[in-house]
Formats: C-alpha cells, structure tokens, sequence
C-alpha cells in the first residue's frame, strides 16, 4: 500500500496550516490498526488537508492513496475514508460561480475542479463496496455514488436492486437518501426517483423507510407526497416507537422495503437507455458520522463531534429519525400549517427525545417562516417543567429567541422562574454572567414577572452583562430597578475594566431615561480610563442624551466636547447637547463638519443626528441630497432619512428608500420605519405596493440558508408591524 507516496514532493506543498510534509504520517495513520491513530488522522485530513472543504495541492496528491484504503478490506473504518473522498471530490462549480470567480481564486477553483475530475474517474469503485462486508463502508457508498458517479442511470439502478438485499436499516435508509440525492442532482430523473419513493412511502413494509422515502420525496418531488402527510407521519412516528424494526420477507421478487412486485411497476431501464443529465444543484457534502463499530474516545474534533453523538442518541431505538424529520421538514419548505401540524403532534409525543428534536425544529421553523404560532409556542412552554434538563434548556433558548412571539408561553417561563431561583443568572469559568434563558425569554415580552430576577442580579458581585439589555426590553416596567442601576455605577473604579462593568449598568438606565442618575453617568464621562475609553465615552453620551433636559447639569462638559469638530465624539456630544439643551447653535456646524468626514460610519452618525434637528438643519438639505448617490448603501439610506426630517419633502426620500428596500433586504425595517412615520402611504403608490408584497411574503426578511441572529425574529415581527402601520397612516406626514 501506498506505493510511491514518498516520491511525492509534500515539502514543497502546503495545506491549511503550513508545509505539507505530514500528509504521509496522516495518510499512513488512516490505516492503523490504533482505532485513536486512525481518529486523530481523520481529523488532520479534515482539520489541514481538507479544512472547511478547501482542496489545496496536496489534497489532490492525496486522492489515489485514500482510493488505495478505501478498496483494501484490511483497513478498519474505511467508511469514514468514503466520506473524505465523497467531501473532496463533491464540489461543482456552476456557471455563475465561474462568472464571478476573480484572479485570487482562480487557483483554488482549479483545484475543485481537478479533484472533482480525479474522485469522479475513480467513482466506479463505490459500486463494489456498495455490498462491502463493513457496514460502515456500505453506510457511505450509497451516497458517494449518487454524488460523483457519471452515470446516474447506473447507480439509480444498483440503489433499487441493492435495498431488498441489504440488512442493516441504517443502510437501507441511506440507499433512499442517495435516491433523492440523485434526483436533485439529475432533474430528468426527479420523476422516476420519484414514482419510486411514493411506492416506498406507501407499502414499505418498515416505518422508518417509509418516513425515508417521504422525506426524500419533500426534497426532490414534493408534489408527490400525500395530502394527508401529517397523519401518514404521525403515524409512522407511533409505529417506531412502539415497535422495534423488523426485517420483512425480502425473496428474489420483493421490491425494495418488502414490496410485493406489480404488473405497473415501472422498470429500470439499462444504463445506456436515458443520456447523463448534467448535475443540477449539487449540495456541500459534509463529513457524517457512519454510526458503525466501537470507537475509542480521542481528544480531535472528529472525536469530540463522535462522542458528543453518542451521548446525544444513547438509548434511542432510531437515532436517526431526527434527520429524516429534518430533512422532511426542510422538503415541505413554505408549507408552514403542515410542518407546524407535524410539530405540535412531536411535541406530545411521549418520548422526550422526539420531543427534544421537536423543540429544535421549531425554533428553525419560526425563525425561517412567518406564520400563527400560537399553538406551537404554548406546547413548546409546556416543556419547561419536564424534569429532563436537556429539553427545559431546549425550549428555553428558543423562546428566549420569539421575543413578543413567546407569549403564550409567559405563563410556563415565569413558572420556571419561580420554581428556581437560584438559575437566574448563570456563571461561567471565564467572561461575566448571564442571565438564563427564561429570564430573557420573559423580560422580552416586558412582563413584570422578570424584574425580581434582574434586582437579584444587580445584587452580585458582578453584573450580568446583559441585565442592561433586559432593563430595556421591559422599559417603564423596570423604572423600580434606577435605584440599583445608579448605586452600582456610583460603584464601579475607574479602572482598564471600567466599561465591561459600567456598560450594562449605563445601557439600563439610557433605556429607563433615569436623569437622576446624570451625576454618576458624569463622572463616567469625565473619568473614563484610556483603555476603551472611546467605548465609555460614548456609552455615557447616550445615557445623557436620553435624559434631555434633565442632564442640565452636563451641558458645560458637553459644549466642552464638541470644540473638536469632524471626530467621532464630538457628534455624538453635539447629539446629546441637542437632546439636553436643544442649542441649534452650537450643535448645527458641528454636525456639519461629521457630514465631511472620510470615513462612512462617522458621516452617518452626523446624518442621523442631523436628522433630529429637523427643520432647524434645514441648510444642510442639499449636502444630504448630494449622499443620495453615495456608494455606501447604508449611508445612503440613513442621508434620505434625514433629509425628509430636515425638508419635509417625500418623494426624493422615497425613490431613495426603496431603491434600498430592493438592494439589501437588511435596510428595511429602517425604511420602513421612515415610511411609517411619513404615512399614510399611499394606496397604488409604489411604496403601498412594496410594503403590501413584504406582508404576504411567508419567507421571513433576514431568513439565512446556514445561519442566523439572535434578534432575527423579532426584526421581522418589527418590520411587519412596521409595514402596517405605515398603510394604515398613523404617522405624521405623506409620501405623496
């Protein structure tokens, strides 16, 4: 074995984290009889080689040696080598990816596609291990084949012959995925691929295959589920969990799954029948865990992933119903009334596990879709008083998520409260505390109930970071929590730690507009330390400028800071003189001169604060129209604004905001907020038309494929109440 490997040049290759002259010990390693060797060597490929799917030289020089352990039946955990190949080589450049491929990353397209060429020559041999003795290689060559094979035909054939045979149910529902990845992958084939799963999903003789079929069907055909996909669910979801899998009579005649063969059954025609489509939306292909054999605990990230999974599925009958649920739920897409059927069914399951994967599942679902929740949140608060911390925890993060949205829940969190309060705020081995979930949960929908939780808090040693924030979300509900606020910042030293104690405890008071505190905020502003100083300074401004007139006693230090036009400071001390004194005067050439800075950010902030002048700034309406055409979006939108609030005038602020709204979905809840207070807007005007179309949209606004923000939900619940109100008129002026 891996004959040649030391003639290859490693030394002069690189990988993620430098030279490349370990690629043979790790490739070697792959072959261990060590079960930790070959763990720790899996990780290397992963963690340097191969790191977040990049394909560097080396990587390529890798591929015929990883071919070389993959068809050695000597070698143990060869399934995990699959996969590696399957990652390496499953990376398609479609046309617009080349289109916008520059210089820089030429190279490094290059090498995908060369490693796509180099795995897919060698594809044929996926078609042997398809019947490997190790279960673990058979797990993984179903998926390898649909994913690099040329010949889909080919392979879409051997998955059906392969499924009566196969023993091991795991596999057979891999079999099914690789199915459907072959019909996303192959469109010309979606209809076949799918005429076969709704046979599956309709008379497997196992539960957990037909969930499998149905949820390949969601992805690649959804037309063809049935209409009473719920129920049919519902049920298989009961079946599994009352009965363990049993292998059904699988003779030479049976069709995959125990299916007795029909006359109508449609053949699968030879390989040289149907011409190879060209691959159509291929998906990243990410390294899965094959599920199979024992394996040592090793301290890599491939170890820690292995043994957190394990943890995670200890004593599940189908630990991987989880994923067939998501996936089906990923399939079903914008059906939000089935999958939150679905959901609340999963939620009163008896089983505490299904329950806990339902919990997960539906903060996804909320967090991507608009719909009525109602039903769904409440069953959600029902799992906070289950004894299985695991499940509490689950649903307390994602109802800490909702915002307004959780409060049918508010019951079931203020109860979690109650019964223990000795979690209100959690610490941590490093970094400040942080308030618990259920108090977040339920100072965001500015119930009272949190308060106690937050005065405890302001009683520790160090404050929760976060209490500040808290404080905000419940506004005049906290006003009893000034006191504490005020005492604890008369409390903090002026020190290098200064801001990350005073922070929290200015960002609560700024949203109570608590001026009695103004002379503890003062000695903040003057006494700020020079490490993060800039951050105080500015966190101390804020809070006086949402005091207004009852911060007088700042104004001197305040006329003092803005003698230093065109920096940073001194808008943000121009900004707060306006809200405390409202001195046009002095505060107008100051905001001026931020309007000429060279950098966008401080152009905006002057903008802003330009904007609150109102017409008092009229003079600076067409250095604010001039922005209109900047190449910063940002501060485009922000220089529109301003200059409805200084003018008066709609129609250039609107042209302007909605030429935003189309640019950037991130910018609208502050258009739409402008429009709201502009309304009515109105009926056959473009601006009716734009916010009309944000409201039936079922996609929330900031949905992200692979990611998301902490707050996203509620920017979307804010810019449809927005959208609202701006059509209905309760704002001030016109956008006629």
């Amino acid at each position: 074995m891996f004959s040649g490997i030391d003639e290859v040049d490693w030394a002069s290759m690189e990988h993620a984290y430098g030279p490349a002259d370990d690629v043979p010990e790790l490739l070697r390693g792959l072959a261990s009889a060590d079960p930790a060797e070959r763990e720790a060597a899996l990780d290397g490929m992963y963690g340097a080689v191969h790191h977040q799917g990049d394909v560097y030289a080396c990587t390529l020089a890798c591929i015929p040696f990883l071919f070389e352990l993959v068809v050695d039946p000597g070698v143990q955990d060869r399934g995990g080598v699959v996969e590696l190949l399957t990652s390496i080589g499953g990376f398609d450049l479609d046309e617009d990816d080349q289109a916008e491929i520059d210089e820089d990353e030429i190279e490094g397209a290059a090498n995908y596609a060369m490693a796509a060429a180099a795995v897919t020559a060698g594809a044929g041999v996926f078609f042997e291990l398809i019947a490997d003795e190790d279960p673990g290689v058979r797990l993984a060559a179903p998926l390898a084949l649909a994913t690099l094979h040329r010949h889909p035909v080919r392979v879409l054939a051997l998955l059906r012959e392969r499924l009566p045979v196969e023993p091991d149910e795991e596999v057979r529902l891999a079999l099914v995925e690789a199915a459907g990845r072959v019909a996303l992958r192959h469109r010309p084939l979606a209809e076949r691929v799918g005429k076969w799963l709704g046979l599956l999903a309709s008379r497997a003789d196992s539960p957990g295959l037909r969930l499998a079929a149905l949820a390949q069907l969601a992805r690649c055909s959804p037309d063809g589920l049935p209409g009473d996909v719920v129920p049919v669910v519902s049920g298989l979801l009961r079946q599994m969990r009352s009965a363990p899998e049993e292998s059904g009579d699988r003779g030479e005649h049976a069709l995959p799954g125990g299916i007795a063969a029909r006359e109508d059954d449609e053949p699968e025609p030879g390989p040289d029948t149907t011409p190879d489509a060209e691959p159509v939306d291929p998906e990243p292909v990410a390294p899965a865990e094959t599920g199979r054999g024992e394996h040592v605990a090793t301290p890599t990230l491939v170890g820690q992933v292995r043994s957190l999974s394990a943890q995670e599925n200890a004593g599940r009958g189908a630990p991987w119903a989880a994923d067939l649920l998501r996936t089906l739920h990923v399939g079903l897409d914008d059906r939000v009334g089935d999958r939150t059927a679905l959901l609340a069914d999963q939620l009163r399951s008896p089983d505490r596990r299904q329950r806990i994967d339902a919990v997960r599942m539906s903060g996804g679902l909320i967090r991507a879709w608009r719909g009525p929740y109602e039903e769904l949140v409440a069953l959600v608060g029902d799992q906070l008083s289950d004894p299985e911390p695991r499940l509490a925890e689950a649903a307390s993060h994602v109802l800490e998520e909702l915002f307004g949205l959780a409060a049918p829940a508010a019951d079931a969190l203020a109860a979690r409260l109650a019964a223990d309060p000795g979690s209100w705020v959690k610490t941590w081995a490093s970094g400040p505390p942080g308030l618990c979930s259920p108090v977040k949960a339920l100072a965001r929908l500015g119930d009272a109930r949190a308060v106690p939780a937050l005065a405890a808090a302001l009683e520790l040693p160090q404050v929760a970071h976060d209490v500040g924030f808290a404080v905000g979300h419940l506004g005049a509900t906290a006003r009893p929590l000034a006191g504490a606020l005020r005492r604890r910042l008369a409390e903090v030293e002026l020190d290098e730690g200064a801001y990350d104690r005073a922070s929290p405890l200015l960002t609560g008071l700024t949203a109570l507009r608590a001026g009695e505190a103004a002379p503890e905020v003062l000695r903040m502003l003057r006494g700020a330390p020079e490490y993060r100083g800039e951050w105080l300074r500015t966190a101390a401004l804020r809070a006086l400028g949402s005091f207004g007139p009852a911060a007088r006693e700042a104004v001197p230090e305040l006329r003092a800071l803005v003698r230093h036009p065109g920096t940073a400071s001194a808008t943000e001390a121009a900004e707060a003189l306006w809200a405390v004194s409202g001195d046009a005067d002095t505060v107008l050439p100051v905001l001026i001169e931020g309007l000429q800075s060279d950098q966008a950010h401080d152009r905006r902030a002057a903008a802003v604060a330009l904007g609150a002048l109102g017409p008092r700034a009229a003079v600076v309406a067409p250095r604010l129209r001039g922005l209109l055409a900047h190449e910063e979006l940002w501060l485009r939108v922000d220089a529109a604004i301003a200059l409805w609030e200084v003018s008066g005038r709609t129609r250039e602020t609107v042209a302007a905001l909605l030429t935003a709204w189309e640019q950037n979905r991130h910018v609208r809840v502050r258009v739409a907020e402008c429009l709201a207070r502009m309304g009515p807007v109105p009926e056959g005007s473009a601006a009716a038309h734009v916010l009309r179309s944000e409201l039936v949209s079922v996609r929330r606004h900031n949905a992200m494929d692979g990611g998301y923000g902490s707050h996203d939900i509620h920017e979307d619940e804010k810019l449809l109440a927005l959208c609202r109100q701006a059509l209905r008129g309760t704002g001030k002026g016109s956008t006629s």
